[in-house]
């Protein structure tokens, strides 16, 4: 089969798919995992942003809550066009990385830089776990033949990974360095308050 049959043959099996497969139902799910976890991200981020001490973290995370309301309004999309109710699914991963957020913000002092290295490190989990479901669910909105569903899905894929680059950036070119600076002793916070 050379490869534009390849290609027709592909196309055919997406077209008829119907509704009512096992994979259609497991898309479903997952659209209400990620549907569930960006509304536990929304109650996570103004915890974050008030324990960061670094302005440009803070502002990483206001403009991320910000994204994360299109995000949330997107999924919203996909699921009217596939004539369902949106409807959230505890996601037991999120609960798991923000429960570890919390932990770190209790077990680092408060306006350190090492506070901050452990909320972008909390936060690129979230991420993370975001760039592989998205992914995920743009791969498969496309097997399924849901290609409008898959560019909106794209959409948020890609703020996903522009959202991990700007916090490695912000780790690289700030945090670690003050962090790697600071001891047991009294920290100069004018140093670190500056960036």
């Amino acid at each position: 089969m050379d490869t534009l049959e390849q290609n027709e043959y592909q196309d055919f099996q997406r077209t008829t798919l119907v509704k009512d497969t096992m994979l259609e139902t497991f898309f479903v799910n997952e659209l209400k995992d990620i549907y569930g976890a960006e509304n536990q991200i929304i109650e996570a981020l103004p915890r974050m942003h008030d324990a960061a001490s670094s302005l440009k973290l803070q502002e990483a995370f206001d403009d991320h809550m910000q994204i994360t309301y299109r995000q949330i309004s997107r999924l919203e999309e996909v699921f009217d066009k596939l004539d369902m109710e949106a409807e959230a699914k505890d996601c037991e991963a999120m609960d798991g990385i923000i429960e570890e957020c919390e932990t770190i913000i209790d077990e680092t002092e408060d306006d350190t830089a090492t506070r901050d290295v452990g909320l972008v490190m909390a936060a690129q989990k979230v991420e993370h776990y975001e760039i592989a479901s998205y992914g995920t669910l743009v791969q498969l909105a496309r097997t399924l033949g849901h290609d409008d569903i898959a560019e909106i899905l794209k959409t948020t894929l890609n703020e996903e990974m522009e959202a991990d680059r700007l916090l490695t950036e912000i780790a690289e070119n700030d945090i670690n360095y003050f962090a790697g600076e600071e001891t047991d002793e009294e920290i100069n916070d004018d140093d670190y308050e500056k960036y």
